[in-house]
Protein backbone atom coordinates (compact mmCIF):
# COMPACT_ATOMS: atom_id res chain seq x y z
CA UNK A 1 0.00 0.00 0.00
CA UNK A 2 1.70 3.45 -1.30
CA UNK A 3 -1.52 5.57 -0.40
CA UNK A 4 -2.70 6.98 2.23
CA UNK A 5 -5.93 5.32 3.69
CA UNK A 6 -8.17 8.33 4.03
CA UNK A 7 -11.02 6.19 6.37
CA UNK A 8 -8.13 4.84 8.40
CA UNK A 9 -7.55 8.47 9.14
CA UNK A 10 -11.14 9.43 9.70
CA UNK A 11 -11.86 6.63 11.93
CA UNK A 12 -8.92 7.46 14.43
CA UNK A 13 -9.78 11.09 14.33
CA UNK A 14 -12.99 10.50 15.50
CA UNK A 15 -11.90 7.89 18.17
CA UNK A 16 -9.64 10.30 19.33
CA UNK A 17 -11.34 13.08 19.39
CA UNK A 18 -14.15 10.98 21.57
CA UNK A 19 -11.11 10.22 24.35
CA UNK A 20 -8.80 13.08 24.31
CA UNK A 21 -9.55 14.23 27.95
CA UNK A 22 -9.59 10.68 28.90
CA UNK A 23 -6.60 9.00 27.52
CA UNK A 24 -4.59 8.61 30.33
CA UNK A 25 -7.58 6.81 31.73
CA UNK A 26 -8.15 4.87 28.75
CA UNK A 27 -4.59 3.51 28.99
CA UNK A 28 -5.30 2.34 32.57
CA UNK A 29 -7.78 0.40 31.55
CA UNK A 30 -6.31 -1.21 28.92
CA UNK A 31 -3.24 -2.37 29.83
CA UNK A 32 -4.39 -2.54 33.72
CA UNK A 33 -1.95 0.27 34.61
CA UNK A 34 0.51 -1.48 33.55
CA UNK A 35 1.61 0.64 30.05
CA UNK A 36 3.14 3.50 32.73
CA UNK A 37 5.75 0.45 33.61
CA UNK A 38 6.33 -1.01 29.55
CA UNK A 39 6.75 2.67 29.17
CA UNK A 40 9.51 3.16 31.54
CA UNK A 41 11.16 -0.02 29.71
CA UNK A 42 11.38 1.59 26.77
CA UNK A 43 13.11 4.63 28.33
CA UNK A 44 15.41 2.22 29.95
CA UNK A 45 16.36 0.58 26.40
CA UNK A 46 16.47 4.01 24.39
CA UNK A 47 19.35 5.10 26.79
CA UNK A 48 19.48 8.63 25.42
CA UNK A 49 22.24 10.91 25.89
CA UNK A 50 23.23 14.53 27.40
CA UNK A 51 21.32 16.83 24.38
CA UNK A 52 19.79 14.13 22.46
CA UNK A 53 16.89 15.54 20.18
CA UNK A 54 14.05 13.16 20.26
CA UNK A 55 10.78 13.23 17.82
CA UNK A 56 8.05 11.55 19.82
CA UNK A 57 5.35 10.56 17.07
CA UNK A 58 1.66 9.86 18.21
CA UNK A 59 2.73 11.70 21.56
CA UNK A 60 -0.83 11.82 23.26
CA UNK A 61 -0.61 13.51 26.59
CA UNK A 62 3.44 13.17 26.49
CA UNK A 63 3.96 10.37 28.41
CA UNK A 64 7.36 9.60 27.25
CA UNK A 65 8.28 13.30 26.28
CA UNK A 66 8.05 13.65 30.66
CA UNK A 67 9.93 10.64 31.06
CA UNK A 68 13.00 11.68 28.62
CA UNK A 69 13.38 14.28 30.18
CA UNK A 70 13.58 13.32 33.65
CA UNK A 71 15.85 10.77 32.53
CA UNK A 72 18.10 13.31 31.13
CA UNK A 73 17.40 15.48 34.39
CA UNK A 74 15.91 18.28 31.65
CA UNK A 75 19.10 18.09 29.37
CA UNK A 76 17.73 17.35 25.78
CA UNK A 77 14.70 18.50 23.95
CA UNK A 78 11.74 16.75 22.75
CA UNK A 79 9.60 17.51 19.74
CA UNK A 80 5.76 15.98 20.61
CA UNK A 81 4.02 15.29 17.40
CA UNK A 82 0.09 13.77 17.10
CA UNK A 83 -2.21 14.56 13.88
CA UNK A 84 -4.90 15.08 17.09
CA UNK A 85 -4.86 18.63 17.86
CA UNK A 86 -7.58 18.22 20.80
CA UNK A 87 -5.15 15.99 22.32
CA UNK A 88 -1.60 17.87 21.16
CA UNK A 89 -3.53 20.82 23.54
CA UNK A 90 -4.02 18.33 26.34
CA UNK A 91 -0.29 17.56 26.63
CA UNK A 92 0.55 21.33 26.81
CA UNK A 93 -1.81 21.84 29.77
CA UNK A 94 -0.45 18.46 31.16
CA UNK A 95 3.13 19.19 31.05
CA UNK A 96 2.69 23.01 31.07
CA UNK A 97 5.70 23.12 33.41
CA UNK A 98 8.12 21.48 31.12
CA UNK A 99 9.87 24.32 28.90
CA UNK A 100 12.31 21.74 26.73
CA UNK A 101 8.89 20.35 24.87
CA UNK A 102 7.92 21.28 21.25
CA UNK A 103 4.61 20.40 20.17
CA UNK A 104 3.10 19.86 16.52
CA UNK A 105 -0.05 18.62 15.07
CA UNK A 106 1.32 16.26 11.83
CA UNK A 107 0.77 13.08 10.38
CA UNK A 108 3.59 10.24 10.76
CA UNK A 109 3.09 9.91 7.16
CA UNK A 110 4.69 13.47 6.18
CA UNK A 111 6.54 15.10 8.65
CA UNK A 112 7.41 18.90 8.67
CA UNK A 113 10.96 18.30 9.48
CA UNK A 114 14.29 18.77 7.58
CA UNK A 115 16.05 15.53 6.64
CA UNK A 116 18.51 14.23 9.42
CA UNK A 117 17.16 16.92 12.27
CA UNK A 118 16.98 13.92 15.17
CA UNK A 119 18.93 11.65 17.38
CA UNK A 120 15.86 9.31 18.01
CA UNK A 121 12.25 8.72 16.61
CA UNK A 122 9.81 7.18 19.54
CA UNK A 123 6.25 6.10 18.83
CA UNK A 124 4.28 4.59 22.01
CA UNK A 125 1.09 2.72 21.02
CA UNK A 126 0.60 4.52 17.86
CA UNK A 127 2.36 2.97 14.81
CA UNK A 128 -0.66 0.28 14.41
CA UNK A 129 -3.07 3.73 14.20
CA UNK A 130 -0.68 5.10 11.46
CA UNK A 131 -2.73 5.31 7.72
CA UNK A 132 0.24 3.84 6.11
CA UNK A 133 2.94 2.62 8.59
CA UNK A 134 5.46 1.45 5.69
CA UNK A 135 5.23 5.23 4.35
CA UNK A 136 5.76 6.49 8.36
CA UNK A 137 8.25 4.21 8.60
CA UNK A 138 10.00 5.56 5.67
CA UNK A 139 9.55 9.40 6.93
CA UNK A 140 11.06 8.54 10.41
CA UNK A 141 14.20 7.19 8.56
CA UNK A 142 14.13 10.27 6.88
CA UNK A 143 14.24 12.49 9.63
CA UNK A 144 16.58 10.86 11.57
CA UNK A 145 20.01 11.61 11.72
CA UNK A 146 22.50 9.19 10.51
CA UNK A 147 23.31 6.79 13.78
CA UNK A 148 20.04 7.96 14.68
CA UNK A 149 17.70 5.29 16.49
CA UNK A 150 14.08 4.34 15.66
CA UNK A 151 12.31 2.60 18.75
CA UNK A 152 8.68 1.50 19.54
CA UNK A 153 6.17 0.12 21.59
CA UNK A 154 3.77 -1.52 20.94
CA UNK A 155 1.00 -4.11 21.63
CA UNK A 156 2.34 -7.60 20.05
CA UNK A 157 1.11 -11.03 19.94
CA UNK A 158 1.45 -13.52 23.16
CA UNK A 159 3.38 -16.09 22.22
CA UNK A 160 2.05 -18.59 25.43
CA UNK A 161 -1.05 -19.97 24.18
CA UNK A 162 -2.53 -20.24 27.75
CA UNK A 163 -1.72 -16.89 28.71
CA UNK A 164 -2.99 -15.63 24.58
CA UNK A 165 -6.46 -17.02 25.91
CA UNK A 166 -6.93 -15.36 28.72
CA UNK A 167 -5.31 -12.08 27.39
CA UNK A 168 -8.00 -12.27 24.80
CA UNK A 169 -10.57 -12.90 27.00
CA UNK A 170 -9.73 -9.95 28.84
CA UNK A 171 -9.38 -8.30 25.46
CA UNK A 172 -13.34 -8.87 24.92
CA UNK A 173 -13.80 -7.10 28.50
CA UNK A 174 -12.45 -3.66 27.56
CA UNK A 175 -15.25 -2.37 25.49
CA UNK A 176 -17.66 -3.19 27.72
CA UNK A 177 -15.57 -1.23 30.55
CA UNK A 178 -15.54 1.50 28.30
CA UNK A 179 -18.16 1.86 27.79
CA UNK A 180 -19.05 1.60 31.95
CA UNK A 181 -16.61 3.79 32.98
CA UNK A 182 -16.18 6.61 30.27
CA UNK A 183 -19.68 6.25 29.01
CA UNK A 184 -18.72 4.55 25.12
CA UNK A 185 -17.63 1.54 24.00
CA UNK A 186 -16.69 2.16 20.29
CA UNK A 187 -13.18 3.78 21.07
CA UNK A 188 -12.18 0.36 22.61
CA UNK A 189 -13.86 -1.84 19.98
CA UNK A 190 -11.76 -0.03 17.36
CA UNK A 191 -8.21 0.15 19.44
CA UNK A 192 -9.01 -3.67 20.00
CA UNK A 193 -9.45 -4.04 16.60
CA UNK A 194 -6.23 -2.36 15.27
CA UNK A 195 -4.30 -4.49 17.82
CA UNK A 196 -5.68 -7.67 16.18
CA UNK A 197 -4.90 -6.64 12.87
CA UNK A 198 -1.27 -5.65 14.15
CA UNK A 199 1.60 -7.44 12.98
CA UNK A 200 3.40 -10.19 14.77
CA UNK A 201 7.24 -9.03 16.04
CA UNK A 202 8.83 -10.71 13.63
CA UNK A 203 6.85 -9.53 11.12
CA UNK A 204 6.92 -6.02 12.00
CA UNK A 205 10.66 -6.39 12.30
CA UNK A 206 10.76 -7.21 8.71
CA UNK A 207 8.86 -4.53 8.14
CA UNK A 208 11.23 -1.63 9.50
CA UNK A 209 14.53 -3.52 7.88
CA UNK A 210 12.21 -3.29 4.71
CA UNK A 211 11.81 0.50 5.59
CA UNK A 212 15.98 0.66 5.52
CA UNK A 213 16.59 0.22 9.06
CA UNK A 214 19.81 -1.75 10.04
CA UNK A 215 20.19 -3.88 13.56
CA UNK A 216 16.64 -4.23 14.25
CA UNK A 217 15.75 -6.30 17.26
CA UNK A 218 12.83 -6.45 19.61
CA UNK A 219 12.34 -7.66 23.51
CA UNK A 220 8.57 -8.91 24.90
CA UNK A 221 7.00 -7.51 27.64
CA UNK A 222 4.65 -9.01 29.64
CA UNK A 223 5.03 -12.19 27.58
CA UNK A 224 4.58 -10.31 24.61
CA UNK A 225 1.57 -7.99 25.43
CA UNK A 226 3.78 -5.54 24.18
CA UNK A 227 6.89 -5.59 22.43
CA UNK A 228 9.52 -2.95 21.93
CA UNK A 229 10.94 -2.63 18.27
CA UNK A 230 14.96 -1.20 18.67
CA UNK A 231 16.79 0.20 14.86
CA UNK A 232 19.11 2.15 13.83
CA UNK A 233 19.47 4.65 10.65
CA UNK A 234 23.04 3.50 9.58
Amino acid sequence: MTNINQSKIKKATKVFNSVFNKYDMMNDLMSLGIHRLWKQRLIEWMNPKKDDHLIDMATGTGDIASAFLKRLKNQGSVTCVDPNKLMIDQGKKKLKYLDKIHWNVSNAEKLPFSDNTFDIYSVSFGVRNFSNIKMALKEAHRVLKGGGRFICLEFSKVENEYMNKVYRAYSKTIPLLGKYIVGDAEPYNYLIKTIDEFYDQETFKKVIEESGFGNVEYRNLSVGVVAIHSAWKV
